[in-house]
């Protein structure tokens, strides 16, 4: 996020050019060799986060665009007809509404906007008890650029916050106390009941990866810490899931923070971390025909327990989008002797047609300005939510499509998969694109609780509203690849004006792990029209029939 992050921009038209002629490569199975291993280069504990004292000047810094980091494009030419737009939205509103609350961004005390996109993210957990055998409200957690905040998920009250994100590495000494450069991510380990929480630092080679484990499920306690050097490889865009043998993280890599270099794909030593001790990886790094994967995020697992946990075995499943299709690897980890670790893949995947959203660029209109907003479409977007529901693994992921067959009628819609078989011959069990009207619809984030139903959340926008929040949802019941109708999270109060293109670069759909029935969506939105002025939401929804 900081000034070398500012040395990317001219990556952007090398990738894109470097893009041309390399369609052909996608979905053939790559040669990676063995896995690259090393030892976290420092680890050491944090007593409590709630000793830590937020610190003003923290959010002082001024105001900073992360520029525009594509990725290469592999689209199909021209603009085709979406090959699986839903023809209406004759279905019910499944999930209804329950909590909604601001997050941290503007308006939030202590807070002062510097950053933008806001890269806002958040989980939720359990409740839990105290060594006073007290009883707990579980806690929601969100991270923006470069904030954090704890918060009540029952009632929505604020538990801490906002610090820095470089709080949680006070006294950590180097990079991952001094920098505080964003692209962070939050989890909750559902097995294990603890939080997950990273951050790069990269204002200077050698560039970090930040990770923070918690040692309860009380995101205010204790943490373990630690940082993983990357050399003078860029780790850009970093995106973790929780499996049980393994953090998965994904990153595109950027030759001295500049030229693409391709994806990597490694794995933080999952057992050592939950129990504080010094933690290795193994990863593996792709080619430059590869870029933007998602590694699968488990949800469901019983605390403690088996229940909606992976096949025993089972490898993380790693997945990436390409010209009408997808691509999916498998990661099997081996703690105990890494020749046994092997990559494989990718399988493609073909799917209904699609172009991205904006080319994968800046296109989406605003209400009374001609500053256009970014779409992030040339990837997937996070999460990668995976679930076994016992007779079927299912994994569902989205994106940023065109709809419309040529420029002057294109506008964006949000393109869903769920995808089933991912151990054997992955298949797509069901796809659609929601676009129920002309307006601009990304930035998107999907999930099913236990019963199999959907919510997905995004943004809306055109040159006739402010940018807003909205969901749709589905029952595992409704007739396949169809949505509900949509439902207003909240109205935009206001545009983004001119020079700031930067809006999300995601947002997070993720399922209460207590009732494993209610979903937490967060994104950003803005209350009155202007520049770093963002503010965020979080809102939950649960269909009445899951209980």
């Amino acid at each position: 996020m900081k000034t070398a992050r500012a040395v990317r921009l001219a990556a952007f038209a090398m990738a894109a050019g470097s893009a041309i002629g390399i369609a052909s490569a996608q979905g053939k199975p790559e040669t990676v060799g063995n896995p690259h291993v090393t030892l976290s280069e420092h680890s050491d504990h944090l007593m409590s986060l709630r000793g830590v004292m937020p610190n003003p000047d923290d959010f002082t810094h001024g105001n900073r665009q992360a520029p525009f980091h594509g990725i290469p494009a592999i689209d199909s030419p021209g603009f085709p007809e979406d090959g699986a737009l839903q023809g209406g939205t004759s279905l019910a509103a499944g999930a209804t509404q329950g909590l909604g609350f601001d997050g941290v961004g503007n308006g939030m005390s202590g807070f002062t906007v510097q950053y933008a996109p806001p890269d806002t993210v958040g989980a939720v957990g359990r409740n839990w008890v105290d060594e006073n055998g007290v009883v707990h409200a579980g806690q929601y957690v969100q991270v923006v650029n470069v904030g954090l905040a704890v918060f009540d998920k029952k009632t929505g009250a604020k538990l801490l916050g906002p610090l820095s994100t470089k709080s949680l590495w006070q006294g950590f000494g180097g990079a991952c106390e001094a920098d505080d450069d964003g692209d962070a991510v939050v989890l909750y380990d559902k097995a294990a009941d603890r939080w997950i929480v990273s951050q790069f630092a990269v204002t200077a080679a050698p560039y970090y990866q930040c990770v923070a484990v918690s040692q309860t499920p009380d995101a205010t306690g204790a943490w373990n810490r630690y940082s993983y050097n990357y050399g003078s490889v860029f780790p850009d865009y970093p995106k973790i899931g929780v499996w049980p043998d393994g953090y998965y993280i994904t990153f595109n890599m950027f030759n001295n923070g500049q030229t693409f270099a391709g994806a990597k794909v490694c794995a933080y030593d999952r057992n050592s971390m939950l129990a504080g001790a010094p933690a290795s990886q193994q990863c593996f790094q792709l080619s430059t025909s590869y870029g933007g994967l998602l590694p699968s995020d488990l949800d469901g697992a019983a605390s403690g327990g088996s229940s909606g946990m992976p096949p025993a075995g089972a490898p993380n499943y790693v997945l990436s989008k390409g010209a009408s299709s997808l691509y999916l690897w498998k990661f099997h980890i081996d703690w105990a002797n890494s020749a046994n670790t092997k990559l494989t893949g990718p399988s493609t995947i073909p799917v209904a047609t699609f172009t991205s959203a904006c080319s994968g660029g800046t296109c989406i209109p605003q209400l009374g300005t001609s500053q256009k907003l970014d779409s992030l479409a040339d990837r997937l977007m996070y999460r990668l939510a995976y679930r076994n529901f016992g007779s079927y693994e299912s994994l569902v992921v989205t994106h940023s499509v065109n709809v419309g067959s040529n420029r002057k009628s294109q506008h964006a819609g949000v393109r869903w998969y769920e995808l089933r078989n991912p151990g054997g011959t992955p298949t797509v069990a069901q796809q659609s694109t929601f676009a129920p009207d002309s307006n601009f619809r990304w930035m998107g984030s999907i999930a099913q609780d236990k019963q199999g139903n959907m919510a997905l959340g995004y943004s809306v926008s055109s040159s006739g509203m402010y940018p807003a929040i909205r969901y749709t949802s589905r029952a595992a019941t409704d007739p396949a690849s169809t949505m509900g109708a949509e439902v207003s999270v909240v109205a935009g109060g206001g545009s983004q004006l001119s020079n700031l293109s930067r809006w999300g670069d995601y947002a997070s759909m993720t399922v209460d792990p207590d009732d494993d029935c209610t979903f937490f969506f967060t994104t950003e939105y803005l209350k009155g029209s202007g520049t770093w002025n963002w503010s965020t939401r979080i809102a939950s929804f649960k269909f009445p029939t899951c209980q």
